[in-house]
Parts: C-alpha cells; sequence; structure tokens
C-alpha cells in the first residue's frame, strides 16, 4: 500500500503527479473514478470501522456508445490536469491511465492525504436503472465526528462552487448536493473531498455528449472554475467557454 501511495506522489510507474521538486502553488488531488477492473476485496468504511465495503464495484458505460467509466472519467481528469496546471495548480493523479484492478477507496483517500490536498476531487459518471434519470450532482462527506468533522465544512463549500460550475459548463439538469455518510474514499479523508457525478451514462442523450470531446472539455473547465474559485484563484485562468 504504501509503495503504491509513493508511486502516486512521485509520479512513477505511470501514475502522474505534479511537476517539479517543489514548485509553488496549491495541491489538487485528481481521482478518475474506478479503472480497468473492479476490486472486489473489502475495506473497512471508516478508520476502526468493523463495517466494510468493497473497494470498488467497477463503475457503469455507457447505454448507447459502450464506453465505460473508468475510460469516461480518466479522459476529462487529463484535460483538468491539463487546464489546473496551466493555472498555476500542482496536481497529483490516483492513476493516468486505465490498467489493471482499482486500488481501492481507501488508497485513494491516502493519496491525497499524504499530498497535503487543498482539494481531493473525485471524477465520476452516474449509471441508474431508469433510462430517463440524468443530470449533474456532487457529493459531499456527511458529518460523521471522528471521521469528517474536520473537513465536512471545506468539502461542502467546495461542492457548491464545483456544482454551480459544472452544471453551467454541461447544461445538464442541476441534481444539486448530497451528502454521504457510507462513502469509504470521504471517511478516510483528512482533506477537503468531493465526488462529482458529471451525468447519466445510462441516459442516451447525456451518454452521446460525453462521449464527444467538446463535451469533456467543458467538463474539465467546469471543473477547473469550480476548483479555483475553491482555492480564491480567479476561475478565468482556466480559459474561456
Amino acid at each position: 500500500m504504501l509503495a503504491l501511495i509513493g508511486l502516486a506522489l512521485t509520479g512513477l510507474g505511470g501514475v502522474a503527479a505534479a511537476e517539479g521538486s517543489r514548485p509553488e502553488g496549491p495541491v489538487v488531488v485528481v481521482d478518475p473514478g474506478h479503472d480497468a477492473r473492479a476490486n472486489l476485496a473489502t475495506e473497512p468504511i471508516g478508520p476502526g470501522s468493523a463495517t466494510r465495503k468493497i473497494s470498488d464495484g467497477g463503475g457503469t458505460h455507457g447505454v448507447v456508445t459502450g464506453i465505460r467509466e473508468p475510460e469516461l472519467t480518466l479522459a476529462v481528469s487529463l484535460r483538468l490536469r491539463t487546464l489546473l496546471r496551466a493555472a498555476g495548480v500542482r496536481v497529483v493523479m490516483t492513476r493516468a491511465r486505465t490498467s489493471g484492478p482499482s486500488m481501492g477507496n481507501v488508497a485513494r483517500a491516502r493519496i491525497a492525504n499524504r499530498a497535503g490536498a487543498a482539494l481531493f476531487l473525485r471524477v465520476h459518471a452516474d449509471g441508474a436503472a431508469s433510462p430517463h434519470a440524468r443530470g449533474t450532482h456532487t457529493l459531499t462527506p456527511a458529518l460523521r465526528r471522528g471521521w469528517t468533522d474536520d473537513v465536512h465544512r471545506a468539502s461542502r463549500r467546495a461542492a457548491r462552487l464545483v456544482q454551480v460550475e459544472l452544471v453551467r459548463a454541461l447544461g445538464f439538469p442541476d441534481r444539486g448536493i448530497r451528502e454521504r455518510a457510507d462513502f469509504t474514499g470521504f471517511n478516510w479523508a483528512d482533506v477537503p473531498v468531493i465526488l462529482v457525478e458529471l451525468g447519466f451514462m445510462t441516459n442516451a442523450a447525456e451518454d452521446r455528449a460525453l462521449a464527444t470531446p467538446a463535451v469533456r472539455q467543458r467538463a474539465a473547465l467546469g471543473l477547473c472554475r469550480g476548483t479555483l474559485r475553491f482555492l480564491g484563484l480567479s476561475p478565468s485562468r482556466c480559459g474561456v467557454w
């Protein structure tokens, strides 16, 4: 586990990290959801908890395009990395390619903790049984003493700022912000953390849109603008629409 986290922070083994030895600027850890394969091993839902969840169920896929969620989230996250770096933000990626089983959510949170991230930004897309479900929403930790009380308020603020910019960028319905107490990656984080659901890959219109380079770029731009607002920086650094 420690070796894996070290790779993420140093950029070795194909996992990208911030450029330079000690560059200036805040650190944002960008976490493209899932990976090539699910990880059905279990891990504690929070530090010291006897409740366990599977590490990673594998994600969803496009109902029309067949694109898998791990591929979509990585494509958007790599575009986001480029925008954030150009804006003067140091970026650590939990993964920079899609290969192998997912590392799980405890490992992802520990990467963000070790990096001292100003924000741990988790990028996902949604799926539902109904093909009519659609829209963008952002998840944030519920208040849990000893687990999330140190990051709850800042995470909530980040969720509000990012949700506004992401909805503006994508034009999908605004499904708002929701707190979750059952997310392992939230409960293990010691830094502000949010998880964005870009849209529903099980909705034909949103699946088709998210498959296009233009919409992926807009998603990255919305995420960048919201992140910079949270960091107290001008969102104009992300570029223009």
